[in-house]
């Protein structure tokens, strides 16, 4: 399948954008869908307890995927201000300094992820009917962190240079593979929640080769013997652009944990039905995502080819596109929401019936902010599309304060219910930082007719 590279400094910026984003949509979409029959397959083959493993793996299981995609997307915006300069060389020497410093970091986090998981999950107070099952999913998870990072280093560098087909069809071969081992480990071979760790790493090893292909048959970026020779300035530029979008997703992480903790201290019915509600999340956020793809990759492109009233044109389009989206799922999800929850359930109608009220009223609640998560997505990409990365960094602290903050205070006075609002919160804390900080960096920019001045 051949790559296909896309110039996003000229042309209709919505129209760029969105079409850009369509596909990383399709491919989430996809993404999600497997991520869901894996719960699906593990919450109705083997019960609820199983629901609840899986679940409580999540944060930690995404902190350390929290990093992975914030060094890959670090390593995307020098690539994407590389190709909208033309600078082939430059982009060249990017895109191996990437795949040196990919390989490192696999090979530090597998060792960290392994080692720390138990204790982790000890801390978060795991119900004890579940660790070991969680412990289970996350070894096999982790071991595939090599395999994570190769995908999601080589989709970031496709999507710097526009092209956002080629990670669909990669999800699209992943996802039928997780799909079809899913039910062959889970269901016919009974392998329980392993065995649906272990399709998933598989699932991504094809994703990745598929992609690594994809990147060969693109005879710009042919690499060379001499690009891999190491360059300190681009390395030092590299790491400070991801490690700021890491340690971002680490803090949100680390919030997310917290609140992990208190959701697991009201039980594993509890824990199953945010289990539940977080899977279907995951679908209410693609389209949020695709958008931030989309925007990094528009500004980062524009940002090179130094076109800065396209950017602010461009970003201000996708949010109102973002808001729309927005509304139209809380439309859709509210009063139906509750049929999509049950997929994920099955046990005694007692106990089903408290995970999904416990799950339907954590989704309402976050339905109903869900515009406010469209925004955040749009700025914080534009801004780290920018090379901005320290108040995207920022937002992730206000997050992390917020999402602690309600999750320890508010079951105080709202009892369990009050665990619900602990996103929502960390989304207005992190957005009202965003929108400060990517005005004054609009302000900042040059008057365009005066650089063209002066460049001629």
């Amino acid at each position: 399948m051949e790559a296909i590279i896309q110039d996003m400094t000229k042309g209709s910026p919505a129209r760029l954008i969105v079409r850009f984003a369509i596909p990383l949509m399709l491919g989430s979409a996809c993404q999600q869908f497997y991520t869901m029959v894996d719960t699906m397959v593990v919450g109705r083959g083997v019960g609820v307890e199983a629901l609840a493993a899986i679940g409580a793996s999540d944060w930690l299981n995404w902190m350390i995927l929290g990093i992975v995609l914030g060094f890959t997307q670090g390593f995307s915006i020098l690539i994407s201000h590389c190709f909208g300069a033309n600078d082939q060389k430059r982009l060249r020497k990017a895109i191996a300094m990437s795949y040196m410093l990919a390989v490192f970091m696999a090979v530090i986090l597998t060792g960290l992820a392994l080692v720390s998981a138990r204790p982790i999950l000890v801390l978060l107070r795991t119900p004890a009917n579940i660790l070991d099952l969680s412990l289970q999913y996350l070894y096999i998870v982790f071991a595939g962190i090599l395999v994570i990072t190769a995908y999601n280093t080589f989709s970031s560098i496709l999507r710097a240079m526009g092209d956002s087909k080629t990670p669909l069809y990669a999800m699209i071969v992943a996802a039928v593979i997780n799909i079809v081992l899913d039910i062959l480990f889970v269901i016919v071979f009974h392998m329980g929640v392993p065995g649906a760790a272990v399709a998933t790493v598989i699932a991504q090893a094809f994703s990745s080769i598929f992609c690594f292909f994809a990147i060969r048959r693109l005879s710009m970026i042919h690499l060379h013997r001499e690009d891999f020779h190491l360059d300190k300035q681009v390395i030092i530029r590299l790491v400070s652009m991801g490690s700021l979008t890491a340690f971002q997703n680490v803090v949100i992480s680390v919030g997310g944990m917290v609140v992990q903790s208190v959701v697991n201290g009201f039980g594993f019915l509890y824990v199953a039905g945010f289990t539940a509600t977080n899977k279907l999340y995951g679908l209410l956020e693609l389209a949020a995502t695709s958008l931030g793809y989309g925007v990094a990759t528009y500004v980062g492109q524009n940002l090179g080819a130094r076109k800065f009233k396209r950017i602010k044109q461009g970003v201000k389009t996708t949010g109102w596109i973002g808001i729309a989206i927005a509304i139209f799922l809380m439309a859709f999800l509210i009063p139906f929401g509750r049929y999509f929850l049950n997929l994920f359930v099955s046990g005694n109608p007692q106990d089903t019936a408290r995970v999904l009220n416990i799950a339907y009223s954590y989704l309402f609640v976050m339905c109903c902010l869900l515009w406010v998560l469209y925004i955040l997505h749009v700025y914080r990409s534009a801004l780290q599309g920018m090379g901005n990365t320290f108040f995207s960094m920022l937002s992730g602290v206000a997050e992390l304060v917020l999402r602690i903050g309600a999750a320890l205070i508010l079951p105080r006075y709202l009892g369990a219910n009050g665990v619900y609002f602990a996103e929502g919160s960390a989304w207005i804390g992190a957005v009202l930082i965003l929108l400060f900080a990517y005005a004054h960096k609009i302000k900042s920019f040059p008057d365009e007719t005066a650089v063209s001045s002066l460049e001629s």
